[in-house]
């Protein structure tokens, strides 16, 4: 049996891993470049989301990695959706490393962004459970090593929470792909192979059943409620760039993965019995989400540590739309996942700038009093993130995002769910609301200095913050890139 291959779709996978590549091979030649591995990883980044740019406005089905008719199987799908996903990856995770700074950026932390980026990229588009499992993993592996590759024992505690945390998702993931198969009889996640077994009682309650366990398994890497303990733990213990990873490119892959697995009940939304198993999941996950998050940030003082618990809390909202499992809730999640993803990029980059390199120092919510005056800049930034992630105006993008969440449960007639949502809202407005009103304070006396070297962290806020606002003035932008 042979492939149909279109390596134009598989460029923004394989451009990373070739960079990856010449890094490895660059050190060993001439050890000494010390530069030369952050420039490589950056060239290979953008080229990665270079190429994953056609895909943005493909009107024809963009397949690849086909078995010949009259049964053949697609296992790689490059949509708009999944190119948009892809870009946003790639980008986050090059934020991320002009976050460790050019000079500070070793090989290793390069080569293990620019794996995790390309499985990040694998994940997103792979229709077949082989490939999905392997880039997923992909994608969170190097993560860990990078959390753990610092010599302070918080961050190897942190290291190893997410290590056991991800042992126990793969095993899931394991589990919900060998149940899937025996109840399609297909590896790949499809419309048709689960439309025909629907049909069977036993095959239909098999398939639930797998398909339970896969958003399990992929609730622990989207930081959702009960799957959530490693978060704050992590987050706040390992270090920032990588925390900022964790809440950006890493969500972005996760829940590219978990859109793979719900797709193909769009084909027996409409059937009796309906998939009420996989709804009543995902509401009790959405549910716990939003209302622990929230609640648990509400109580935070210490600014990583509530991003850690805003994290868990959007980890809500990120689901609350593929309740309905349809394709327009499948759209709205995945723009909410990449404004979370851009405001948290710009928190994350902002709270590195004021504290610099020392980040783990003076992270209480009262050094911030009076930052808007006396660093107008990172101040600037981080406001408009908040507002974003609250809601507010000017950060309208966050506002219209949680609008389009809520549309596809109402439509779905699911209107206790989009009722907590709306408590959810109200009450994380004040989990940000109370960070923004510190910074108008006058400026303390015992407040960090501002640090030096700080000019990448500066320019990833900014940079991130020009997309925020931009979007907020153009909301359509962002809305034509998935549909």
């Amino acid at each position: 049996m042979t492939l149909q291959i279109s390596w134009a779709l598989l460029l923004p996978a394989l451009i990373p891993v070739a960079a990856m590549l010449l890094v490895l091979v660059v050190d060993a030649v001439v050890p000494r470049a010390s530069l030369a591995a952050p420039v490589i990883g950056a060239l290979g980044l953008l080229g990665g989301a270079v190429a994953a740019v056609p895909g943005l406005d493909a009107g024809d089905p963009r397949l690849t990695l086909c078995t010949p008719a009259p049964d053949g199987r697609c296992m790689w799908d490059g949509s708009p959706l999944a190119s948009t996903l892809q870009i946003a990856a790639l980008l986050a995770t090059l934020g991320v490393l002009a976050l460790m700074s050019w000079r500070k950026a070793g090989v290793v932390d390069v080569v293990m962004l620019l794996a995790s980026a390309s499985g990040a990229v694998a994940v997103v588009a792979a229709t077949d459970l082989g490939t999905w499992l392997i880039a997923l993993e992909l994608a969170t592996l190097p993560v860990i090593a990078l959390v753990a590759w610092r010599d302070r024992r918080a961050a190897a505690h942190g290291a190893l929470t997410l290590l056991t945390t991800s042992l126990v998702s793969f095993g899931l993931l394991v589990l919900g792909a060998a149940l899937w198969v025996t109840a399609t009889g297909d590896p790949t996640l499809t419309g048709p192979s689960l439309a025909t077994a629907w049909a069977v009682p036993e095959q239909r309650v098999l398939a639930s059943l797998a398909t339970v366990v896969l958003i399990a398994g992929l609730a622990f890497k989207i930081s959702a409620v009960p799957f959530h303990a490693w978060t704050p733990t992590t987050l706040t213990s390992g270090p920032l760039p990588i925390s900022a990873l964790l809440a950006s490119a890493s969500k972005i892959a996760a829940v590219g993965a978990l859109l793979v697995v719900l797709a193909p009940y769009e084909s027996v939304l409409d059937l009796s019995p309906g998939p009420h198993t996989v709804v009543a999941a995902l509401v009790i996950v959405t549910v716990a989400s939003m209302l622990t998050g929230t609640v648990m940030a509400l109580r935070q003082t210490e600014v990583v540590r509530l991003l850690a618990w805003s994290t868990i809390a959007q980890a809500g909202w990120v689901l609350l739309p593929l309740t309905a499992l349809s394709v327009a809730g499948r759209q709205a999640a995945a723009i909410y996942v990449l404004v979370y993803a851009v405001a948290s990029l710009v928190a994350f980059a902002a709270v590195r700038a004021i504290h610099g390199q020392h980040v783990e120092d003076g992270r209480e919510l009262t050094a911030y009093k009076g930052l808007l005056r006396r660093d107008p800049i990172a101040g600037g930034t981080l406001a408009v993130a908040l507002l974003v992630l609250a809601g507010l105006p000017p950060g309208i993008i966050g506002l219209v995002a949680k609008v389009m969440t809520i549309r596809p449960v109402v439509d779905a007639g699911l209107w206790p769910v989009a009722v907590v949502a709306v408590v959810a809202a109200v009450l994380g407005i004040a989990v940000y609301v109370r960070w923004f009103a510190v910074m108008f304070g006058d400026p303390d006396a015992s407040a960090p200095k501002r640090p030096g070297r700080r000019r990448a962290s500066v320019a990833v806020a900014v940079a991130g913050t020009a997309v925020l606002v931009v979007t907020s003035v153009l909301p359509q932008v962002l809305l034509g890139l998935v549909s």
